[in-house]
């Protein structure tokens, strides 16, 4: 890839969109770009870790197994997300298992050269300090939301997350959720079943919170689950 075209693409990323041209072309250096296939892993979970990433096409499921090999989704990551988080500034293993869920351009850089050009560029710290303090907000409501409220709640306060994040707004002010789940994501994302799952689906369509497209696309009425949540 012409340096032309890499120097764009690390612009495209968030973090990286307001380096001067002299940083650019520093990070230009030590970075990388690698094409993955849909459900190929970039690492895997207690592997070295290595590298660095950041998403510039596709999307990546952050996910953990436990003893039985039950999968915990952690994280959905899109365009201009970074990864891993957890274990980042320390030498352990990857925290959990990375897949590519659709076809997908990555840049990685070398952990190590990481470091060293964080600290030869702070300003860079900084915005990495602020991205590793929202996930850790995220977590934390998360737990909350484990702890404080029924499966049924957590369902919806899962749905909300996800339109946050991946949701368009329609005419009628509710939102399409624009990537598909299965009901075996969803519940990984909360750590309940398929089954539990899909009679709370059920349950919220019949009282006219979610709507559900013949081509499988979620249509949230925010509003109407917000008041449930917060007004009840």
């Amino acid at each position: 890839m012409i340096e032309q075209s890499i120097v764009r693409i690390l612009h495209a990323i968030p973090i990286f969109k307001e380096l001067s041209d002299y940083e650019v072309n520093a990070l230009k250096e030590i970075a990388h770009t690698k094409r993955y296939k849909k459900g190929t892993h970039v690492f895997m979970q207690e592997e070295p870790l290595t590298n660095v990433y950041f998403i510039l096409e596709g999307t990546v499921k952050i996910y953990r197994t436990d003893v039985q090999g039950r999968e915990q989704i952690v994280n959905v990551l899109n365009k201009g997300d970074m990864f891993p988080h957890q274990g980042f500034f320390r030498n352990d293993g990857y925290p959990a298992h990375a897949e590519v869920t659709t076809p997908s351009l990555l840049v990685y850089i070398p952990k190590k050269q990481f470091e060293q050009f964080l600290i030869q560029y702070p300003q860079i710290s900084v915005k990495i300090f602020k991205v590793l303090g929202d996930i850790i907000v995220d977590l934390q409501h998360r737990l909350e939301e484990q702890i404080l409220h029924t499966t049924y709640e957590q369902v919806m306060m899962l749905l909300l997350r996800l339109v946050k994040k991946d949701g368009r707004e329609q005419k009628d002010g509710s939102y399409l959720l624009t990537k598909h789940f299965s009901n075996r994501e969803l519940a990984n994302m909360i750590g309940t079943s398929r089954e539990t799952i899909s009679r709370t689906l059920s349950q919220l369509k019949k009282e006219t919170f979610i709507e559900q497209k013949s081509n499988q696309e979620w249509i949230i009425h925010v509003n109407k689950l917000e008041d449930k949540l917060f007004l009840d």
